[in-house]
């Protein structure tokens, strides 16, 4: 019995995060994506461990440059999450209003 070639797996791996990802974004209504950012962040950091591992234990160049390629775009989900839930969170701040007159 052979083994099958590791490249081989990497990429069906990529190829059902893909898709995964997919359904889990563009099916969320929009009323509720806003909240949902922070577990999306939470999941983007399981993805970048889940595509260090994939990339350290391949064998093959293509495979490494795909784990790579991985964390690279998981961390730029990570921190972009991070930007927007910071943005959306100061929106509901409550502004300090300015008393009558002038003067502070």
């Amino acid at each position: 019995m052979e083994a099958v070639n590791p490249t081989l797996i990497n990429i069906i791996i990529f190829v059902l995060a893909v898709y995964v990802g997919y359904h889990v974004v563009w099916n969320v209504t929009p009323a509720l994506h806003t909240p949902l950012m922070a577990v999306t962040n939470a999941i983007s950091a399981i993805i970048i461990v889940g595509a260090m591992l994939a990339a350290a234990l391949t064998d093959g160049g293509l495979a490494r440059f795909m784990g790579v390629f991985a964390v690279a775009l998981a961390a730029v989900n990570v921190f972009g999450g991070f930007l927007v839930t910071k943005r959306m969170l100061e929106m509901f701040k409550k502004k300090d209003k300015k008393p009558a007159g002038g003067k502070p």
